[in-house]
C-alpha cells in the first residue's frame, strides 16, 4: 500500500493569506478591533477560531457577535479570494504525485459548497480521490473531519501510511488523532516558531513536504 497524502486547502494549496487577513480585519472592525498585519496574524493565529478572536479583540464574542463576525469574514473573503492563485509549484506536485501512482485527497475546513467550485476552477480536482470541505460550524477543529474523510476513502487508504500536509498546528493534531502523520508548511497561517513545538516536520515549501511524506511512510 502506497503513501496517501491528504492536502489542506487554505494557506497550503491555495496561497490566500492576504485574503484571509483582509477578511479577518473586516470582521474585527465590526466590533472595534484594530487591523492586523500579515505577520501579526501569523504570530497570533490559533484554532479554534473563537479563541483566536478572543486573543485579538481582548474579549470573548457572544454567540450573536460570533455569527456577525463570521458572516463578515465570509463575505469579504469571497470578494478577496477570487484573485488568489495556487501556491507556487502546487499544480506540478499534484500532477507528478498522481503520475507516479500516488494517491491524494483534499480536506478543508472551508465550506464544502464553496470549496468544490474553487478547486474545479483551477482544474486540479482530477488528481484527488476525494474532496471534502466543512459541512458543520465554522469554528470547529479538523480531527473529526479527518477521521470521517479517511473512513470515506475506504480500505485503499491506510491511516498509518497517510500524511497530512497543512499549514496549521490543527492539521498535525488532527493527523495524530486519526493515526496518520503530518508535515507542516510555513507559508500559511503560522510562523515557524508556532509550528515547531507541535512535534512534526516543518518545511518551507510544498516540494519539501511531498519529499518528506515519501520518507515518513517509506
Amino acid at each position: 500500500m502506497r503513501t496517501h497524502i491528504v492536502w489542506d486547502w487554505n494557506g497550503t494549496l491555495l496561497h490566500d493569506m492576504a485574503a484571509v487577513v483582509g477578511a479577518s480585519n473586516a470582521a474585527f472592525a465590526l466590533v472595534g478591533g484594530a487591523p492586523l498585519t500579515l505577520e501579526q496574524y501569523r504570530e497570533m493565529y490559533e484554532i479554534p477560531i473563537p479563541r483566536f478572536y478572543q486573543r485579538v479583540l481582548g474579549f470573548q464574542p457572544s454567540g450573536a457577535e460570533w455569527e456577525r463576525l463570521d458572516a463578515a469574514f465570509q463575505q469579504r473573503y469571497a470578494e478577496l479570494s477570487s484573485g488568489c492563485l495556487l501556491t507556487e509549484g502546487a499544480p506540478e506536485l499534484l500532477a507528478a504525485w498522481a503520475a507516479e501512482g500516488g494517491t491524494q485527497s483534499l480536506l478543508s475546513m472551508y465550506e464544502h459548497r464553496r470549496l468544490l467550485p474553487a478547486v474545479e476552477a483551477f482544474g486540479i480536482q482530477r488528481h484527488f480521490l476525494r474532496v471534502d470541505g466543512r459541512t458543520g460550524p465554522s469554528h470547529g477543529q479538523k480531527a473529526a473531519s479527518l477521521v470521517r474523510h479517511l473512513a470515506a476513502l475506504g480500505p485503499q487508504v491506510e491511516p498509518a501510511r497517510t500524511v497530512v500536509i497543512g499549514d496549521a498546528a490543527d492539521d498535525a493534531l488532527a493527523a495524530r488523532q486519526a493515526g496518520a502523520h503530518a508535515v507542516l508548511y510555513t507559508g500559511g497561517s503560522h510562523i515557524r516558531a508556532n509550528l515547531e513545538p507541535v512535534g512534526v516536520p516543518v518545511v518551507d515549501s510544498l516540494a519539501e513536504a511531498v519529499a518528506l511524506a515519501q520518507q515518513i511512510t517509506g
